[in-house]
């Protein structure tokens, strides 16, 4: 595995009014952008090419990132214009960008310890989910992992998914069957959610997981920014 994309095109709502000026995957915590957390472990998981999808405040990523050569990566930039197309829309629009063989995904605005190269370079199906504890603005979890390491939409314990995952190309082949709500406007990109597709692969027997117990925050408010901020630094 090769290859791998950070989704960085959201608009930062829950965060302004510090995404104002910055945009969410950039802001800082423990002495540098949560991005570039992702990409000195992406570098050292063997990762090469890596695809930063864009849009809100697009043209500070390669002001700050550049070409990726600083941490021997190379990056390439998928700007989805100015309304971002969801993680379902975002992915298959990097989708060229991301070379024949499965690929890491991960979000652009959570924090981790795991050492990404414990996932597997082929998932057993379509997908392979890292998944955590649910934090406590989550409590319901998402999915759960059964003794076989498949995912299941039924079943406890349910586990929170961590925004990380391993991804074959195929996941995204009949996305216009399985996509909820996709906005397909004529000479636009198509904007659509990506949890209609593990959900269907799920159902297919198609998608894996494994219950990741370390540290991990999902830096969805400017307080949980500053709380890991503070537990970083200490």
């Amino acid at each position: 595995m090769r290859h791998a994309l950070i989704f960085a095109a959201g608009l930062g709502e829950r965060m302004r009014p510090l995404t104002d000026r910055t945009a969410k995957p950039l802001l800082v915590a423990g002495g540098k952008p949560l991005i570039v957390w992702h990409l000195e472990k992406l570098a050292a998981a063997g990762i090469r090419y890596v695809v930063i999808n864009t849009s809100h405040l697009a043209g500070q990523f390669p002001d700050v990132l550049g070409d990726g050569s600083h941490w021997g990566l190379r990056i390439r930039y998928a700007y989805e214009g100015t309304t971002p197309l969801e993680t379902g829309g975002g992915m298959l629009h990097a989708l060229p960008l991301l070379g024949p063989e499965p690929f890491m995904a991960i979000n652009g605005d959570i924090w981790t310890h795991l050492d990404l190269a414990q996932l597997p370079v082929e998932p057993r199906g379509l997908a392979h989910l890292v998944m955590v504890d649910n934090p406590e603005h989550h409590p319901g979890g998402d999915f759960h992992v059964r003794d076989d390491g498949a995912l299941s939409r039924e079943g406890e314990p349910r586990l929170t998914f961590s925004g990380i995952g391993v991804y074959r190309r195929e996941l995204l082949h009949d996305w216009e069957r399985v996509a909820e709500n996709a906005a397909t406007e004529p000479g636009a990109h198509p904007r659509f959610k990506l949890a209609p597709l593990l959900r269907d692969a799920m159902d297919r027997g198609l998608a894996t997981g494994t219950h990741y117990r370390g540290a991990w925050t999902d830096v969805g408010t400017p307080e949980r920014l500053a709380e890991l901020d503070a537990r970083i630094t200490r």
